[in-house]
């Protein structure tokens, strides 16, 4: 049996434009074909509704949020496929190129791979430490923010990032 879930369209424009709001204040641009982002905003509402967070519409879901947290959007490969094919995976979000007319959307790799990324992380978290060094002389742990990279030494993580906005469950204790 389908679930059917209904949202209205007034949820719909308020969501797109509270996802606007934020994508232009923290320097990111929305889709500009309007059908298409507000459909893609429909499908994260509907997810939110199914799951209890906007899982990416275009990627398979576990609905367990610890499984899914590299897929809540705004997704940890986000800004890795903005620099390299001028759009996340969904398309939601896209570059400036994108939006000047200047580059097209096409179809993106999935980034998505649990034994790469755990390569990645280990790779990108050796560079950072040579890095930052000094932070580990700490008495607080680092934070990371698995979506933009932020990172702070403090008891807890930020409710929010400074940086992207993206939530406290979305930073990771990196030493």
């Amino acid at each position: 049996m389908v679930e059917k879930i209904n949202i209205s369209d007034e949820e719909v424009e308020k969501t797109y434009l509270k996802f606007k709001r934020e994508a232009e204040d923290n320097g990111y641009f929305l889709n500009n074909d309007l059908f298409f982002s507000k459909e893609l905003i429909r499908s994260l509402i509907i997810n939110q509704n199914r799951y209890g967070y906007q899982a990416c519409p275009c990627r398979l879901s576990s609905g367990d949020k610890s499984k899914d947290l590299d897929i809540i959007c705004p997704c940890d490969y986000r800004d890795a496929d903005l620099n390299d094919f001028g759009a996340c995976y969904c398309a939601l979000y896209v570059s400036s190129e994108v939006i000047k007319g200047e580059k097209k959307v096409r179809a993106i790799p999935e980034r998505r791979n649990t034994v790469a990324l755990s390569k990645s992380k280990m790779e990108h978290k050796d560079t950072t430490v040579k890095v930052i060094s000094g932070l580990s002389n700490s008495k607080y742990p680092v934070w990371r923010c698995k979506v933009c990279g932020y990172l702070c030494a403090r008891e807890n993580p930020p409710e929010i990032c400074p940086i992207c906005k993206a939530k406290k469950d979305r930073f990771e204790k990196f030493f």
